[in-house]
């Protein structure tokens, strides 16, 4: 057994999910909207910065971060949004779950906090 074949057939697997294809509909749905295109990509580029500041080693204001929050409930009222980060939760629960199931068949080496 080729455990990069296996790797390729698991990638090819979660891209050919239902997951997958709820995401992709879910963008069509919101990029036809520019007005929602825009406030998507606001809070995607506002994400972006806060998780780089925080990889700094930087802590954001407790303001900054309710700002942060606030803006995905508002975003959250946005059916297509709403739908796309549904759909985005979804398939990190799966993809969490695949990382546990490989993460578990090393258990026998390192015990089970791997």
């Amino acid at each position: 057994m080729n455990i990069y074949d296996k790797a390729h057939e698991l990638a090819r697997a979660i891209k050919e999910s239902g997951e997958v294809a709820d995401i992709t509909a879910a963008l069509k749905l919101v990029e036809a909207d520019p007005e929602s295109s825009r406030m998507l990509n606001n809070f995607r580029s506002s994400q972006q910065e806060l998780q780089e500041r925080m990889m700094a080693g930087e802590m954001p204001a407790p303001e900054e971060m309710e700002k942060m929050e606030k803006l995905f409930e508002v975003l959250n009222l946005n059916l297509g949004i709403r739908r796309l980060f549904e759909a985005e939760r979804r398939l990190s629960v799966v993809i969490e779950d695949v990382n546990k199931i490989i993460s578990g068949s090393l258990e026998h080496l390192y015990g089970a906090d791997v």
